[in-house]
């Protein structure tokens, strides 16, 4: 039997094969609500044909904003059943983002969740010229507006009913002219140095790595999937909607994004993806609680975790475990192992993956001696977010694991990777010219990821390509490699190191404001607000104590000599950071300027007016005199 060539086709197959099986649910009011394959495929059905009452057809592109939700996912495959495509954006996106993305994708209709994301789009409506619906999900609020384009979803689907009497054949025609090369997903990239890109995904992109990730992973009709990663995220549609219209799996969608973690445990699924944040906080969490159980508690936690991470050391490097410590390794999985998967709401989980950034190795091989089988995937919006992941028994925090069968990886002669597989993108929406360049001669994408294959052939990622540089002494410098060594401590939420072309290695530390927080709690030390608390002379001593402790396991050239407290977190609103949390360093380049010129002109202060944005977009500026640090 030939493979089905577009994502409705494998909505409809399961419709007809799984029909009562669970497609998705939804946590509302306490309470997860069930849509089966049937169900799914006829509100798909109903809203797609809803659209094309309202003029919706081939080609044309269907924004998408809000947390996950069923309506919303609907409303991607729906797009798609009529040969559109569907352009999902960041909810927490202020408008100006938001104003770029929609107006360069040229959305000629837009599906929002809720009033707050419907204020959004009203407040750019004249700069969205292409933009002639806007659909809203939940009712709530929405009284008092008397905009003509808004509408109802629930009204877009009777629209939809009433066009399918009257146009008898018309969904299965529609679904029956879509081919595997048809543009499905415009995904804009985060953009960490300008304005960010969109990435034209076919249908065969799309599934290709859909297939080649089932293939390689053991992933059944029966899995629960955890949809909480932002729907703009090219991952939460290859790992999350695809993967469940190829296999039949089940997408499960939080109440909220404030009871993500709380949804998790309760619903334990079967498999998750999360970038090295999500696992960091995990880890930061667990570390606070450890902090504040009684002595016997924190003995035996510490224990056991001593013996998880050495018998991980051993099976890394391929040693014997000894019976001792195999022991101790069974009663720990009773005592300790055991129960924290269970808290984490992983004890069900048969693998994890983390992807989007590079993760600590002392995080990675946290987990991994808990027992849960975290492993690496490699891959970007371009490449459909595929292009190696890690075997069970070759899980590593040095590699993103061998190239997947049916995806080529090379190593240019200037050492950046490069990828030919059938997910390489079909180009930049309305970009030619950065096609062009994303592309080499002989048709490689070009990944800007600096990198080796090791003996093993995995891959090997060192740094974006272009951040790699070298200290005044010719030392290579990886900033990443100390970022995360920063990041590893529950204190710290985000690091940006400097030292190309200089003679040392300095830092900028953004605190945790949680646990940084709470840690004041404890020692009775009263604070205002963030600025407050990280220029505390006890919390600059609290930090200077992890940096002494992170430059001991560091080698020399690479130690910090130099670091300062940020006085406010790095933002995206602020456009310090995307909104995948990775640096902009251009910009912080430019917006710290005077610190940089601090650390490496021996001065102790440093005064800097700060720009700050708000929700609504808004702006205010913030002074602040920082003391830098002499690391130990």
């Amino acid at each position: 039997m030939a493979e089905l060539a577009t994502l409705p086709e494998y909505m409809l197959r399961n419709a007809v094969e799984m029909a009562g099986e669970p497609a998705i649910r939804l946590k509302e009011l306490g309470i997860w609500k069930t849509y089966n394959w049937a169900q799914y495929a006829n509100q798909v059905r109903e809203f797609s044909l809803g659209l094309a009452s309202l003029g919706f057809g081939r080609e044309d592109k269907l924004g998408i904003i809000g947390t996950n939700l069923p309506r919303l996912y609907w409303a991607q495959v729906a797009a798609q059943c009529m040969g559109g495509m569907a352009v999902p954006v960041y909810q927490d996106a202020i408008a100006k983002e938001l104003a770029f993305v929609l107006r360069h994708s040229e959305a000629k209709v837009i599906v929002a969740e809720n009033q707050e994301q419907v204020d959004k789009i009203i407040s750019i409506k004249d700069e969205l010229p292409g933009l002639q619906w806007l659909i809203y999900c939940d009712n709530r609020g929405m009284t008092g507006y008397d905009e003509d384009y808004l509408k109802p979803y629930s009204e877009v689907q009777a629209a939809g009913r009433s066009f399918d009497s009257a146009n008898a054949g018309y969904f299965d025609a529609e679904v029956g002219k879509g081919t595997a090369s048809d543009v499905a997903l415009i995904c804009y990239t985060s953009g960490t140095t300008g304005d960010p890109k969109g990435v034209m995904l076919t249908h065969d992109n799309l599934l290709s790595c859909g297939r080649i990730f089932a293939a390689n992973e053991e992933v059944r009709a029966s899995d629960d999937f955890l949809a909480y990663l932002p729907m703009a995220w090219v991952g939460d549609t290859v790992y999350g909607l695809v993967i469940s219209l190829l296999v039949g799996a089940t997408n499960n969608c939080p109440e909220q994004p404030s009871t993500v973690m709380r949804d998790l445990r309760e619903l334990g699924p079967t498999g998750i993806i999360a970038p090295p944040a999500i696992w960091e906080g995990m880890l930061s969490n667990l570390q606070l609680k450890g902090a504040d159980a009684t002595r016997l508690k924190r003995m035996i936690f510490g224990y056991f975790s001593g013996v998880a991470r050495r018998i991980e050391e051993l099976k890394f490097d391929g040693k014997a475990i000894p019976l001792g410590l195999r022991l101790a390794g069974t009663l720990g999985e009773f005592m300790v192992y055991g129960p924290v998967r269970d808290q984490l709401g992983l004890r069900r989980a048969r693998w994890c993956y983390t992807g989007g950034a590079p993760m600590g190795p002392d995080t990675f091989r946290f987990f991994r001696g808990l027992g849960i089988n975290l492993k690496q995937v490699y891959g970007m919006t371009e490449v459909a977010g595929l292009v190696s992941l890690q075997p069970d028994d070759q899980a590593s925090p040095d590699t993103v694991g061998a190239p997947c069968a049916g995806i080529e990886v090379r190593i240019a002669d200037d050492g950046e990777v490069q990828v030919k597989s059938d997910g390489v993108f079909a180009g930049y929406f309305q970009q030619e010219e950065k096609t062009a360049e994303a592309m080499s001669e002989d048709g490689w994408f070009r990944t800007g990821d600096a990198g080796v294959l090791n003996e093993q052939g995995h891959l090997v990622v060192i740094d974006r390509a272009k951040d790699v540089g070298r200290l005044g002494d010719g030392t290579p410098f990886a900033p990443q490699f100390v970022e995360l060594k920063l990041k590893f401590s529950p204190f710290i939420n985000e690091a940006v190191s400097f030292g190309d072309g200089h003679p040392f290695i300095s830092a900028m530390v953004a605190i945790d404001f949680e646990t940084v927080g709470k840690w004041a709690e404890g020692q009775g030390l009263p604070y205002t607000n963030y600025m407050d608390l990280s220029q505390k002379p006890e919390v600059v001593a609290l930090i200077s104590d992890e940096v002494r402790k992170i430059n001991h396991g560091l080698p020399e050239v690479s130690r910090i000599k130099r670091f300062l407290l940020l006085s406010k977190d790095l933002d995206a609103d602020d456009n310090e950071i995307t909104r995948t949390r990775k640096l902009r360093r251009g910009l912080i380049a430019e917006k710290y300027g005077p610190v940089i010129e601090a650390f490496y002109g021996g001065q102790n202060e440093v005064e800097l007016r700060l720009a700050v944005t708000f929700e609504d977009g808004s702006g205010a500026h913030v002074d602040s005199r920082m003391t830098i640090q002499d690391a130990a």
